[in-house]
């Protein structure tokens, strides 16, 4: 009897003792049950095989790999790629599947029956491993015959394995000729960039920032050559005064002769004239002196003229013919020589002066000019790094291509062939039999639960308080038919009855 949902185990042992026989019948019959039903179900037989995902063969710290995208993710893009409708209706007809099915079922729903027996698990890494890519996975094929189960594998397989190499290469391809259109592009950029710069070098040639040092050597070299220019023009016109006022004298002297007042000037009195001079010039400058030695020159021309001279030649004479003494055709040519000298002394000096003007203006332009040229040299610089980063990595994405085309890069490997399975994966007997005697005990259980559920007669002291709620006095021994054996009668006593008070 069963009290607030609970059994005790003496009741449990009572139903087992008298209901004992239900638990055999219920397990037999559900594992005969399940058992039959695995004769009627269609057997099916799984194909399966296991891809590596191999790591690139050089190390990535020589040859970087162009596809940065993990394992996992572009085996879920190939996956719904080789599942699509275009890549499993070849399979249907290559195989000529679901025959029944041809003329009933639209392609698309065969489609999604092949679909539903193609099952594509990825392995996990192994704890404590620093590499997190999907080391591989594993394709299984379902179908109710073992070969047909086993070719649609290896198909499936083969779809991998080409579509990998496929997208590797098409990106490897479509990346390399990215970067051969990116580096001919920079290319004409560095091109512009170098003409640029070169036509900017052209037209400020002198004021480039590098060439100031040389601009100020030059300014302060011309400025050393005007000053001795300078001081060259004011001797040869110092000179040229001189020689002129000489020769006025002389030409007055001359002419004084010519008319018969005064004799004409000799060679001594010119020389006398000029060591005057010279006591003159050495009382202001030293011997050294530039007028000094000129004048001194002079004076020894003339004592040498006057040794070549004859002694009969009269002065007073030439002044009457009308013509000029050597003297003073002498001073002309002196001071013809003198013009010109003090005119090419003017025509350098203007040529350095304007020199100097323009090694002013160029030093006077550099900052400007120095603000323009790092503008195009930073401009032309990035463009020469822009373009060494793309020729680089152009380099490596064909090298990269290269290597996956000699199968040296990310590939896929099949470790295990696709399996002809030799039993069905569907139904197993083991499984069914067991889910059959399981659920056949839980029945028997249940049914063994719901009788002592049902049961409400009495069996214990316990239950008689608790249904009469009197005290138990003493319990009447249970009588038994005749023809009992006598020792049974006797083991179980004699009682007195019961008896009971109300209180």
């Amino acid at each position: 009897m069963i009290r607030n949902g609970e059994i005790s185990m003496s009741e449990v042992k009572r139903i087992l003792r008298k209901y004992w026989w239900i638990l055999p019948l219920t397990t037999t019959a559900g594992l005969s049950l399940a058992l039959g039903v695995t004769f009627f179900l269609p057997n099916k037989f799984t194909s399966q095989t296991l891809v590596l995902v191999e790591e690139q063969a050089v190390s990535t710290e020589l040859v970087k790999p162009v596809i940065t995208e993990a394992s996992n993710q572009r085996l879920a893009s190939m996956k719904e790629q080789i599942l699509s409708r275009s890549r499993l209706q070849p399979i249907i007809e290559k195989f000529g599947m679901y025959p029944a099915l041809r003329n009933k079922a639209h392609m698309e729903d065969l489609v999604a029956t092949l679909r539903s027996t193609i099952e594509v698990t990825p392995l996990e890494p192994m704890q404590g491993m620093s590499n997190r890519q999907l080391p591989g996975f594993h394709v299984n094929v379902t179908s109710d015959n073992p070969q047909l189960a086993q070719r649609i594998c290896s198909e499936i397989t083969t779809m991998f394995m080409e579509q990998n190499s496929s997208d590797i290469d098409k990106q490897n391809t479509q990346t390399t000729e990215f970067f051969a259109q990116q580096v001919d592009e920079a290319k004409k950029k560095l091109d512009d960039q170098d003409a640029r710069l070169a036509e900017f070098q052209k037209k400020y040639m002198g004021s480039l920032p590098e060439q100031e040092q040389t601009n100020l050597g030059l300014l302060a070299g011309m400025n050393t050559q005007l000053d001795a220019i300078t001081q060259a023009m004011t001797r040869a016109q110092q000179d040229k005064s001189f020689n002129e006022s000489i020769l006025s004298s002389q030409l007055a002297n001359w002419k004084n002769a010519k008319a018969g007042d005064v004799p004409a000037e000799t060679m001594e009195q010119q020389l006398t004239g000029l060591q005057d001079q010279l006591a003159a010039l050495q009382a202001r400058y030293t011997p050294d002196h530039p007028d000094v030695r000129k004048v001194e020159n002079q004076i020894e021309q003339l004592r040498k003229r006057m040794t070549e001279v004859p002694k009969a030649t009269s002065p007073a004479a030439n002044a009457q013919a009308g013509i000029e003494p050597p003297s003073i055709q002498q001073l002309r040519a002196k001071l013809r020589q003198d013009e010109l000298n003090i005119a090419d002394l003017a025509k350098r000096q203007t040529q350095i002066q304007g020199q100097i003007g323009v090694l002013q203006g160029r030093i006077q332009s550099t900052p400007a000019v120095e603000q323009q040229f790092k503008e195009l040299t930073r401009s032309h610089q990035n463009a020469v790094d822009f373009y060494n980063d793309l020729l680089r990595k152009h380099d490596q994405a064909a090298v990269s291509r290269d290597l996956t085309r000699q199968q040296q890069g990310e590939q896929f490997r099949v470790l295990d062939p696709p399996s002809l399975p030799m039993s069905p994966s569907f139904p197993k007997k083991p499984l069914f039999a067991g889910g059959g005697f399981g659920g056949g005990l839980a029945l028997g259980l249940a049914i063994l639960y719901l009788i002592a559920a049902l049961d409400s007669s009495m069996h214990t002291e316990r239950d008689v308080e608790v249904c009469l709620k009197l005290p138990v006095l003493a319990m009447l021994p249970t009588l038994e038919p005749a023809g009992r054996q006598l020792a049974n009668v006797e083991g179980k006593g004699s009682g007195l009855g019961f008896a009971s008070t109300r209180r």
